[in-house]
């Protein structure tokens, strides 16, 4: 007779899995154990290394002035920034943004009568296929128009190693003042394929200057006396404009910064082109262009010679900062100057605190100077946009390395 106390017949189990079961137990106790045994030793090794490192910055008694200085300067910061944030529900955000193309001139006529006289065009009509094409001097225009719209005429003037100066001059002025789009895009890419040339025997019998460019820019209505005291409230305004040409304009301009044959720009014209291209930047009408500004502005700081370059990037700065309005246009100024290169932080930096000195009115002689005022900006002043300015202006003077054009253009 089987005992009460005997196990049932389902409660006998499988002496394997028995004891497989108790050996995965105790595996889990055992890996406990040492998790936790692991865990003590890691959290040794962290309070050591931080006893290390307090005791290592203890030795370091000349650097902490400049870290008592730079936390000072980051509570400052934070303190101003929380104000901000309260007291930006109660005033209106004020935008970017200036109107810095004026009422345009009339453009110079397109008509080239000298282009029938073109060596290219009469080697055509007095070829034996001219008898099929039947091109005259009527049409030699149209023929033309033809093969740069096609890209034709540039793998014509590179076999023959020759650019004449009418196909030259008559190119460049439907680049920039040609309604037609086909044909302004297609003279772009021309002289942009001219000037990237590495083919060292191209003889161009005429390039363009500088003062071509900048003469463009004023049939454009570019007001080049702009200075701080402009008027940035009709920034959207209807008013004024520049043509579709801008585009290429800007990109020939960048185009014209490689010096595979001639150095077309002197260092102060190229000076004046980087100002140009960040009032370009503030103007909103030509936001879409953000990214061919970028490319351009990229061009023509690598255009400088490293000894250039010393002189230019202040030069630039002090004359930017008496110029750009004393808002979030010079904030704006600053943020279009980005890149990760060293020539873009070196003139980012130098834009900065040029800026922050003309917004102390130049009480201030050197970064200690400034960080002191700093401290003394009350930011519930009325003047709220011109605190918060100088504030980011001293961030960006810090740190010229951020990357962002975009950082503005929500407001």
């Amino acid at each position: 007779m089987m005992d009460l106390d005997d196990p049932l017949d389902f409660e006998f189990e499988d002496q394997l899995i028995s004891s497989s079961l108790v050996t995965k137990k105790r595996k889990k106790v055992i890996g406990l154990d040492d998790l936790l045994s692991d865990y003590y030793k890691e959290k040794s090794k962290v309070v050591e290394k931080e006893y290390k490192q307090v005791k290592n910055q203890k030795n370091y008694n000349s650097d902490e002035d400049v870290n008592t200085k730079e936390e000072s300067l980051t509570k400052v910061i934070n303190q101003c920034e929380h104000q901000m944030t309260e007291i930006s529900g109660e005033e209106e955000m004020a935008t970017w943004g200036i109107r810095v193309f004026g009422n345009q001139k009339v453009p110079p006529p397109l008509d080239f009568p000298e282009l029938q006289s073109c060596a290219l065009l009469q080697s055509f009509m007095k070829n034996e296929l001219n008898s099929v094409l039947e091109l005259t001097s009527e049409n030699g225009n149209t023929f033309l128009e033809g093969l740069l719209a096609n890209g034709w005429l540039y793998k014509l003037v590179s076999t023959c190693g020759h650019v004449q100066k009418s196909i030259a001059t008559w190119t460049f002025n439907l680049m920039l003042y040609s309604s037609k789009e086909e044909l302004r895009a297609s003279a772009c890419d021309f002289w942009c394929s001219v000037l990237s040339s590495k083919n060292e025997t191209l003889v161009i019998e005429w390039s363009p200057s500088y003062f071509e460019l900048k003469g463009a820019l004023e049939i454009y209505g570019f007001q080049f006396k702009l200075s701080s005291n402009i008027e940035s409230l009709h920034a959207d305004s209807n008013c004024g404009g520049p043509p579709q040409n801008i585009r290429t304009w800007i990109k020939f301009a960048a185009a014209c910064c490689v010096r595979n044959k001639q150095s077309i720009f002197s260092t102060s014209e190229a000076e004046e082109l980087i100002e140009v291209i960040i009032f370009l930047f503030l103007d909103r009408q030509l936001h879409g262009l953000v990214m061919l500004l970028y490319e351009c502005m990229q061009s023509v700081i690598s255009y400088f010679t490293d000894n250039e370059w010393k002189t230019s990037c202040n030069k630039i700065a002090k004359s930017l900062a008496c110029r750009v309005p004393r808002d979030l246009n010079c904030l704006r100024a600053v943020e279009c100057i980005s890149g990760v290169n060293t020539r873009s932080k070196q003139l980012r930096s130098a834009v900065s605190y040029q800026i922050l000195l003309v917004c102390f009115d130049n009480k201030a002689r050197d970064e200690e100077e400034i960080l002191q005022l700093l401290i003394s900006i009350n930011v519930k002043e009325k003047d709220l946009m011109h605190q918060r300015s100088v504030i980011r202006l001293h961030i960006f003077y810090k740190a010229p390395s951020t990357n962002s054009v975009e950082k503005f253009d929500s407001t």
